[in-house]
C-alpha cells in the first residue's frame, strides 16, 4: 500500500462516490485534498463510509438564488426522530405497551374487576403523550414537514402498538 500521496485518477473515483450537488459544491476542491493526503487504505475506507453517510444523510443541499450558491441546512428523517420531542412521546408509548405486556405475562390477560395500577399508569402514559405530540408538530411540522409526517406515522403506531393489548385482550 503506498503511505504517499495518492493517484489522481483514484481521487477522483473516490469523489465520483459522493452525491451530485455534494460534489458540485465541494468535488474540486477535496479532490486536491485527496491528492495531497495520505494514500494508504485507511484513508480510502474513511472517504467511502462518509460518501455512504452522505447518502444516507446529506448534510448540504446547494440553492440557487440569484446566480449565487448559498448552503442551507438540510434536516434528514433520523435528525428529526431523535430530537426530544420526538423521543418523548416515543419513550412513553413503549412504557406503555411494557407495563401492559409485563401484567399481562404475571396476572395472565383476564379482566379484573379494579382497574389497579397498571390500568391507571396506562393511562398516564397515554394521555401525557398528547402534549408532547403537540410540542412536536408545532415545533418540526413547519420546518421539516416530510419529515415530521413520517415521525409522526411513527409515533401513530408506537400509541396504536400500546393500545393494542388492551382492546385485543379487552382489558
Amino acid at each position: 500500500m503506498n503511505r504517499g500521496t495518492m493517484k489522481r485518477g483514484l481521487a477522483h473515483l473516490l469523489t465520483r462516490l459522493y452525491p451530485r450537488r455534494w460534489r458540485e459544491r465541494y468535488g474540486e476542491e477535496f479532490e486536491d485534498f485527496l491528492l495531497e493526503g495520505r494514500g494508504d487504505l485507511k484513508a480510502w475506507m474513511d472517504v467511502v463510509r462518509a460518501a455512504v453517510g452522505e447518502h444516507i444523510h446529506p448534510t448540504l443541499q446547494a440553492i440557487e438564488q440569484g446566480g449565487m450558491m448559498s448552503e442551507v441546512r438540510t434536516t434528514s428523517f433520523g435528525t428529526v426522530v431523535r430530537q426530544p420531542s420526538a423521543l418523548v412521546p416515543m419513550a412513553m408509548a413503549l412504557t406503555a405497551l411494557a407495563v401492559v405486556m409485563g401484567h399481562i405475562a404475571i396476572y395472565g390477560a383476564a379482566r379484573e374487576a379494579d382497574e389497579g395500577a397498571t390500568a391507571h399508569i396506562w393511562q398516564l402514559l397515554m394521555v401525557a403523550q398528547l402534549p408532547a405530540l403537540l410540542v412536536f408538530g408545532i415545533r418540526w411540522l413547519p420546518k421539516a414537514p416530510r419529515q415530521a409526517l413520517g415521525v409522526l406515522a411513527l409515533l401513530a403506531v408506537a400509541i396504536l402498538a400500546a393500545m393494542a393489548p388492551v382492546f385485543i385482550f379487552h382489558l
